[in-house]
């Protein structure tokens, strides 16, 4: 009985380990699991006169976090869209419209409470990437695909 208590242990360690490695594994990535077990299709490169142009906007967005009648906090953003090749041109000519729209839509999400406690929070971002979008179409059109948020940062009083 004193050999086999040690080995019973170690194959029910083993037994253990197994199953929970078996049970702890990753999901496959359904790009590459297919049912038939063929080689997951290749990525499509777009040719370069239908890549997207990314367009940094010159100067980053500071934003008032007012809570009570007094500034709480500034939030500091840098923003880019995504827009249709040779766009940046287009962009860079109308970029004080642009920029006055965008920061109507900053105050609004700041007014509404959107950039107070988690607000990095992936669906608040998600509101405030949407509302930018809308602005940017609605000053440069389908041209603009997306807008992207290079920089965040709050900085409370």
């Amino acid at each position: 009985m004193g050999k086999i208590l040690p080995l019973l242990l170690v194959l029910l360690g083993l037994g253990a380990g197994a199953g929970a490695g078996l049970m702890l594994r990753p999901a496959p990535d359904p790009a590459e699991a297919n049912a038939e077990g063929e080689a997951p299709p290749e990525k499509v490169e777009l040719p370069p006169e239908q890549q997207p142009d990314y367009v940094k906007l010159n100067n980053q967005f500071i934003v008032p976090v007012v809570e009570e009648g007094r500034v709480a906090s500034m939030v500091i953003l840098s923003l880019s869209l995504e827009v249709t090749t040779g766009g940046s041109e287009k962009v860079y000519a109308v970029e004080p419209k642009l920029r006055d729209s965008m920061l109507q839509v900053l105050f609004d999400h700041a007014n509404n409470g959107g950039f107070r406690g988690s607000f990095t929070d992936g669906s608040n971002l998600v509101l405030l990437r949407k509302a930018l979008l809308e602005v940017g179409q609605s000053v440069l059109g389908e041209m603009v695909s997306d807008v992207l948020i290079v920089d965040i940062m709050r900085q409370d009083s």
